[in-house]
């Protein structure tokens, strides 16, 4: 045991300071990469050093140690030092420190030493703090609060769409937040009050652009999460979209579900369920429960709407007596609106003035006419609707209205109940009564007065006693000179006398009090059509059309004017706008087709004179010009539709029936054409076309009739000269006079027709047809269709033309007796 112990030398005590100044080997390192020994450790042994696991404890207790102290022979470097890197053959490897110098377990195969970690680089940078979580939330927070406001606003300006980005922006917004909350570990931290308004603006903006499902879902995550207190208050906006999309039965559920969440110490907000509660029950048609939801407002909370609804009701199911007292509710209920005093300064203190002036017309002031205005129309419709039902005449329900009328609030109503009473009858025609009841206004204060003799006015000019309109439109000015519709009357009744220029300054005066009077601008610019001052008409109807945008009036008359203007372009471009107004209208279209026929453009023409007849297929001129149009374009079976129906609207003119007959023989029937010629012979004996047609008809078809036809043909010829006889022997004005008469008669009924430059005018007339009719009969003849094409060469012996008729020598037999 005591083999391995080594006691220290012993030195001499009396040198204190011996071995001061030794040096030991060990501690050299100036010349390692000299040391052969060394240089084979480092690249040998640590390099195949196993790492150290858990299965192998790396710590110097866990093997043997050998040293040099145990060894039996010292082994050294080259510099006197002991070897420490590499195990030689027969000795142990000397103990080292426990931790090697420059290179540590982790350290891979093959990894150069590095006892300074000079491989290694600089040291990396100082890491950043990281900022607050609880500031990064606040400004998200703060982000999600903007989008909302900025979705409130969107909605506000109408930009709906822009809305609703904005809402669904801020639920994903919101939707981060809460996850951020949850990583941070403060989930108990969130703003329900924030995820509330959220969630509510984006239902919000879903039900604002009818997005009715995602609406309601997103109302449902806030009604079914029990920790929003208020969420059931929502179930109203739910019946509302049901209400919206028609679905009354469950707008109906919800509605109940949220009146029974809210406390009755809302009292207003409960009135307004209930009321739409029965207005639904209205569209279901159960108006006796929607009776006693109206009752029920009226008998806690009255109000105009509901009482309108509630007489509605009971005039659905025809209770009279309920209707009265449902309109005495409504004439009850109190308007809460200041009396018109209130605004007048009791002194002349200059100050007070300006302060009531400038709060006449403030927003309060303009509510509180909208009120009232209110009140006065359901009042009046509620009057007009019950009275023919609630007693036994029209008359005496009126008067028990006025009656009512007059013993409330609204007192001054009972003046318009009377002049409504006279508009009834003048829609029920009965004119008397109308102008008595209007009559008895005629001593009654001057704005009663003035409506009263207005609309008397105005029936006497309906009536065209001219006189009595003028006198009452006099007496509507004195009344109140500033009343547009009695100088628009006034107007009219000079107009009507042909007094163009004093009509047109009352229609100016009109303006000037009211520029809105619509009709006094539309007769000033019929006014200057007549005085021939066509700009100024044209800038009338031109304002007028700016207020009055889809006026089909307004829109031809501009045309018109264009038209005059000889613009027709622009003419063609305001009638087509008409057409948009009125697309039915077959003189619109018709006179469309004229100006595209006169511009050239045929086919356009052609579509419109089309679609007029479709409308309206009794139109001569429309019909003229289509069958005019298919000749020309060489299609005369489709031109035989148009004459025959020109032939059934006027059956006494000849004209059309020989149109017929001649589409008959352009087209190559000529049987049919003989066929018709011979009923209008029937009709029409004396008529000289169609006796020339039968004649020539007959002789190329080598008829026996032809020497018949040809017979009538001379007697009608000689009939016409013995008449022209007879009219040149009478006296020379009286001769003059026919002439005249007959030239007029002539005239007449070819006026306006044209049919196109292939198509003449025939000389017909307009008049029936009289076999003793002593008018001038015109010789000469012209075929109306233009000479015929020729007929295809057969077989048979060509037969010569007979086109003059005049000169044939007849037989004495064939002379008239």
């Amino acid at each position: 045991m005591m083999q391995n112990v080594h006691l220290a030398p012993e030195t001499d005590e009396d040198d204190l300071y011996s071995g001061y100044n030794d040096y030991n080997p060990t501690f050299d390192t100036e010349d390692l990469e000299n040391d052969v020994a060394f240089q084979q450790a480092a690249r040998t042994s640590h390099g195949r050093r196993l790492p150290v696991t858990a299965k192998i404890p790396g710590t110097s207790a866990s093997r043997p140690l050998a040293t040099g102290f145990g060894s039996k022979a010292t082994l050294t470097s080259s510099m006197g030092r002991p070897a420490t890197g590499a195990v030689q053959e027969g000795f142990a490897r000397p103990m080292t420190a426990v931790q090697a110098a420059g290179y540590t377990k982790s350290a891979t195969r093959g990894s150069s030493f590095d006892p300074l970690g000079q491989a290694r680089g600089p040291a990396p940078p100082l890491e950043m703090k990281n900022p607050d979580s609880s500031e990064e939330i606040r400004q998200l927070e703060k982000k999600v609060n903007e989008l909302v406001e900025e979705s409130c606003i969107a909605n506000s300006c109408g930009d709906l769409k822009l809305a609703l980005e904005k809402a669904k922006e801020a639920g994903r917004k919101e939707r981060v937040l809460v996850r951020q909350r949850e990583q941070t570990g403060t989930p108990g931290n969130v703003n329900l009050d924030l995820t509330y308004s959220v969630l509510f603006n984006l239902a919000s903006q879903y039900a604002a652009n009818e997005l009715y499902a995602e609406a309601l879902n997103t109302y449902q995550v806030i009604v079914k999460n029990k920790m929003f207190s208020n969420g059931g208050i929502l179930k109203v906006n739910m019946g509302n979209i049901y209400l919206k999309q028609r679905n009354y039965p469950k707008a109906i559920k919800f509605y109940r579900m949220a009146l029974d969440q809210i406390p009755s110490v809302h009292k207003e907000m409960r009135i307004k369920i209930m009321q739409n509660i029965g207005i639904a029950f209205i569209k279901t048609g159960q108006y006796i429960d929607a009776i006693s939801s109206f009752e029920h407002i009226m008998s806690m909370s009255p109000s105009l709407k509901a009482g309108f609804n509630l007489i509605l009701c009971y005039f659905a199911i025809g209770n009279g007596e309920q209707m009265k007292k449902a309109f005495q509710k409504l004439v009850a209920v109190p308007l809460d609106v200041d009396c018109d005093d209130k605004y007048i300064s009791p002194n002349d203190d200059p100050h007070t003035n300006l302060l009531m002036e400038a709060i006449k017309n403030d927003s309060l002031r303009q509510i509180e006419r909208e009120r009232k205005s209110m009140a006065e129309e359901y009042i009046m419709t509620a009057a007009k609707l019950i009275a023919p039902v609630i007693e036994t005449s029209f008359a005496v329900g009126y008067d028990w209205c006025v009656e009512v009328v007059k013993a409330s609030q609204y007192v001054e109503l009972a003046n318009d109940l009377e002049i409504n009473k006279a508009t009834t009858y003048l829609r029920q025609q009965d004119f008397s009564q109308a102008l008595e009841t209007l009559k008895m206004f005629e001593k009654k204060d001057s704005r009663v007065k003035s409506a009263a003799a207005t609309n008397l006015s105005f029936l006497y000019y309906l009536e065209n006693e001219l006189a009595q309109a003028s006198n009452y439109a006099d007496l509507a000015i004195n009344s109140d000179r500033y009343n547009p519709a009695a100088l628009t009357n006034k107007g009219n009744t000079v107009f009507t006398n042909g007094d163009y220029e004093k009509a047109a300054e009352f229609y100016k005066e009109a303006l000037r009090n009211d520029s809105s009077c619509t009709e006094a601008l539309y007769n000033l610019g019929l006014t200057y059509k007549k005085l021939n001052r066509i700009d100024e008409a044209l800038d009338c109807f031109l304002k007028l059309h700016a207020i009055l945008r889809n006026s089909a009036q307004v829109l031809y008359q501009i045309a018109n004017i264009y038209e005059v203007m000889e613009d027709p372009s622009q003419a063609i471009e305001w009638l087509l706008q008409l057409i948009n107004v009125a697309p039915t209208d077959p003189h619109v279209l018709a006179k469309l087709g004229k100006l595209y026929d006169n511009e050239g453009d045929k086919s356009q023409a052609f579509h419109y004179y089309y679609e007029s007849y479709r409308y309206f297929p009794s139109n001569i001129e429309v019909i003229e010009w289509l069958g005019a149009y298919y000749i020309d374009t060489h299609f005369c079976e489709k031109a035989i539709e148009y004459f025959e129906r020109a032939a059934l609207i006027l059956p006494t003119q000849v004209k059309w029936q020989l149109m017929v007959a001649s589409c008959y023989r352009r087209s190559g029937n000529y049987q049919k054409a003989l066929e018709k010629y011979k009923v209008i012979h029937r009709k029409f004996p004396e008529n000289l076309e169609c006796l020339r047609f039968l004649v020539r008809l007959c002789t190329e078809m080598g008829m026996k009739e032809v020497q018949e036809y040809t017979t009538k043909l001379k007697k009608v010829e000689k009939l016409k000269e013995i008449r022209e006889q007879r009219i040149k022997s009478g006296r020379d004005g009286s001769a003059r006079s026919r002439r005249e008469g007959s030239a007029a008669g002539d005239n007449g009924g070819t006026k306006g027709e044209r049919l196109s430059a292939k198509l003449k005018a025939l000389p017909g007339t307009s008049e029936p047809y009289e076999s003793s009719s002593s008018k001038e009969i015109d010789a000469s003849y012209v075929d109306p269709l233009g000479p015929p094409e020729e007929r295809p060469k057969t077989a048979a012996r060509k037969r010569p033309e007979e086109d003059d008729f005049a000169d044939e020598e007849l037989g004495d037999d064939l002379l008239p007796d």
